[in-house]
C-alpha cells in the first residue's frame, strides 16, 4: 500500500534533478562560448557615447545621474534602465572594460535560464523548451547582442521579456490583479530597457491561442446539441477573445505611449528616416525578413554593419521575397488546428520584427544581427515542435533526436566561438566589417576614427576619402548628413598634417550640406581661428550657439575670442 504514494515523489524529485541539470548545462554553454569577451575592450562604436565617453554615466550612480536617465534621452533613445545598468556598471568597475561585457554574459545567461523556465512552465515539455533556450543562448547571430557593450539594452531587455512570460502564465493559470500588476510592471521594465518591446502585448495574446489555450476554453464545454453547441463555441471563442483584447488593454497603453515617445525622439535625431526614401525602406524591409531567416539557418560573414541595400534590390529579388513570407504565412494558418505551434512561432517572429525591420529607419543600416535576438525565439519554437512531432513515430526518436540536437548546438558552438573573435577590440571588428561586406562607408569611416587616433593618419585619410565616395553614389539628394560627418572628420585628418585650406573647404562642405549641424560650424571655427580668420571663426561660433545654445565648448571658444578682440563685456558674458 505504500509503494503507490512513494511513486509520485520519485518522479518529482528526477523532474527537479532534470530541471537543475538542464539549467547548469545551459549556463556552461553560455558561458563557453562568451566568456573570452569579458577579456576584450571597448570598441568605438556607440560604446563611446554609452560609456566611456559620456561624463554623466561614468561618473557611476549618483542623484543626478538618475533623474538625468529618466528626464533625458541617452543615444537618441529614451531607456532609463539600461542607462542605470551602465551607470552601476562604472560604480562598480570603473571603466575596465571586462566587467562591463561580464554584466553583458551574465544577462544574456539569465535571459536562457528564464526562457527555459517560461516555456517549460507554458508547455510541459521539458527537453523542446530545453533545445529552444539552447538554440538562443548560443546562435552566432546573438553575438553582438551580448559581445557589443552598448548592446547592453538587448539583453537588459531580454531579462524582463522573459520574466514578463513567466509572470503571464502565473496570471493566466490564475487570474489575480496582483499578478497582473506584476506583468505590467515587468513589462513596463522592458520598455524601459528597450523600446522594441512595444509588440509584446500581441505575443501575449498569440501565447493565450497556444500553449496556454486560453481562447479556446469554450471548445470543452459540455455539448447539448451539435447545432447549438457549434454556434455557441463561436460566440463563446468571440467573447473570449475580446475579453483578452480588453484584459492587455493597459499593457497595450503602455506600449503605445512608448512608441510614440521613442518615434518622437527618433524623428528629431539626425540622420534617421528623411535620408532614406519609403519606396527603399519598404523594399529592404521585405527582403530583410526573409535575410534573417536565412541566418538563421548560415550564420556566415556576419558583421557589426550591414550597408543599406538603398534602390539596388532588383524587383525580382523583393517580389521572391515577399512571395516567401506569405507562403509560409498561408502554410502556418493552415495547419492552425493541427500544429497551431507554426502559426505562433511565425507571427511571434514577423510581429516582434516589425519595430526594428526598417519602415521606420534609425540608423543607415539595412538589417542588423542585433535586431533579431528575441524575433528568433519564434522560429526556434516552431521549428523545435515541428520536428519533435514529425519524428514522434520514428524508431529510436529520442535517440535520433539528441544526436541531431546536439549536433546542431555542436555547430552552432563553434560558430559563435569565432563570431565572438570579432568583437575584441575595435581594429578586428571594422577589419572583420570591411572583409564580408562592400560599400560600407560606416566601417571606413570608423576605422578611419580609429587609425586617426592611433597617429596613423595618412590611412585615415584614404579610409574617410573612400567613405565619402561611396555615399557620393547615392546622389546629392541623400545621405547628406553622413556626408558633412565625414567631411568633419576627413578635416581633422588634414589638420594635423597642416593642410588647414584644404581642411577648411571641407568644412564648409560639411555646412553647406547640412546647415543645422553645430559640430560642423563649431569645428569650422575652430580652423579658421588657427588660419588667423578670427571675425569669419566668432560668427561659426555664434551659428554654434544659435543651433545648440548650450554648447560649453562653443561658448568658451567664443568668449576666448572676444577676449582677444578685447569685446571683454561680450567675453565674459560667454
Amino acid at each position: 500500500m505504500t509503494q503507490p504514494r512513494g511513486r509520485p515523489l520519485a518522479v518529482k524529485s528526477t523532474g527537479a534533478r532534470e530541471i537543475v541539470l538542464i539549467s547548469i548545462l545551459l549556463v556552461a554553454i553560455v558561458w563557453l562560448v562568451f566568456s573570452r569577451t569579458i577579456g576584450y575592450d571597448f570598441v568605438n562604436y556607440d560604446d563611446h557615447v554609452y560609456v566611456y565617453q559620456n561624463p554623466i554615466v561614468s561618473a557611476g550612480l549618483t542623484p543626478d545621474g538618475i533623474v538625468w536617465a529618466f528626464a533625458h534621452t541617452h543615444a537618441r533613445n529614451w531607456h532609463p534602465l539600461t542607462t542605470l545598468s551602465h551607470m552601476l556598471d562604472c560604480q562598480i568597475f570603473d571603466l575596465k572594460p571586462g566587467g562591463h561585457h561580464f554584466t553583458n554574459v551574465f544577462l544574456h545567461t539569465l535571459a536562457v535560464l528564464l526562457l527555459f523556465f517560461a516555456l517549460r512552465k507554458m508547455t510541459g515539455k521539458v527537453w523542446r523548451s530545453a533545445f529552444v533556450a539552447a538554440v538562443f543562448a548560443i546562435h552566432p547571430l546573438h553575438v553582438e547582442s551580448v559581445a557589443w557593450v552598448a548592446e547592453r539594452k538587448d539583453v537588459l531587455s531580454a531579462v524582463f521579456f522573459m520574466l514578463t512570460l513567466v509572470a503571464y502564465t502565473s496570471y493566466a493559470r490564475q487570474p489575480s490583479l496582483g499578478r497582473y500588476l506584476m506583468v505590467s510592471v515587468f513589462f513596463a521594465c522592458g520598455l524601459m530597457s528597450k523600446s522594441m518591446l512595444v509588440s509584446m502585448p500581441v505575443v501575449l495574446l498569440l501565447l493565450d491561442y497556444w500553449p496556454l489555450g486560453r481562447s479556446q476554453r469554450t471548445e470543452n464545454r459540455e455539448q447539448r446539441s451539435e447545432l447549438r453547441c457549434q454556434r455557441s463555441d463561436v460566440r463563446g471563442q468571440r467573447s473570449e477573445i475580446r475579453s483578452l483584447i480588453i484584459e492587455k488593454i493597459p499593457l497595450f497603453a503602455l506600449s503605445i505611449l512608448c512608441g510614440v515617445v521613442t518615434f518622437l525622439i527618433q524623428e528629431r535625431s539626425a540622420g534617421s528616416l528623411e535620408q532614406l526614401p519609403l519606396g527603399w525602406r519598404i523594399n529592404n524591409a521585405i527582403v530583410s525578413a526573409v535575410t534573417y531567416i536565412w541566418q538563421m539557418f548560415w550564420p556566415t560573414r556576419l558583421a557589426v554593419f550591414y550597408p543599406h541595400p538603398e534602390d539596388r534590390l532588383a524587383i525580382w529579388q523583393v517580389a521572391l521575397a515577399l512571395g516567401l513570407l506569405i507562403a509560409i504565412t498561408a502554410l502556418a494558418f493552415t495547419y492552425r488546428k493541427t500544429r497551431p505551434y507554426l502559426l505562433v512561432g511565425w507571427l511571434w517572429y514577423l510581429i516582434m520584427l516589425l519595430p526594428v525591420i526598417g519602415i521606420v529607419q534609425v540608423g543607415l543600416q539595412g538589417h542588423a544581427d542585433r535586431y533579431s535576438y528575441l524575433p528568433h525565439i519564434g522560429l526556434y519554437l516552431a521549428l523545435t515542435w515541428l520536428i519533435a512531432d514529425v519524428f514522434s513515430s520514428v524508431r529510436y526518436r529520442r535517440a535520433v533526436l539528441a544526436a541531431a540536437g546536439v549536433t546542431v548546438l555542436v555547430a552552432l558552438s563553434a560558430c559563435t566561438w569565432k563570431q565572438t573573435l570579432s568583437w575584441r577590440n575595435s581594429e578586428t571588428l571594422w577589419t572583420r566589417a570591411l572583409a564580408v561586406t562592400t560599400d560600407n562607408e560606416t566601417a571606413h569611416t570608423n576605422f578611419g576614427m580609429l587609425l586617426l587616433s592611433e597617429g596613423q593618419v595618412g590611412e585615415a585619410i584614404s579610409h574617410f576619402e573612400t567613405a565619402l565616395q561611396i555615399v557620393s553614389k547615392s546622389g546629392e539628394g541623400h545621405y547628406s548628413l553622413t556626408r558633412a560627418i565625414i567631411y568633419c572628420d576627413l578635416a581633422n585628418a588634414l589638420v594635423r598634417t597642416g593642410r588647414i585650406e584644404e581642411a577648411i573647404t571641407d568644412l564648409e562642405k560639411a555646412v553647406e550640406l547640412q546647415p543645422n549641424y553645430a559640430d560642423a560650424h563649431y569645428n569650422l571655427g575652430s580652423v579658421l581661428l588657427q588660419n588667423g580668420e578670427i571675425d569669419r571663426a566668432i560668427a561659426q561660433w555664434r551659428t554654434t550657439l544659435s543651433i545648440n545654445p548650450n554648447d560649453g565648448g562653443a561658448h568658451t571658444a567664443l568668449g576666448n575670442a572676444l577676449l582677444q578682440k578685447r569685446e571683454l563685456r561680450d567675453a565674459i558674458a560667454h
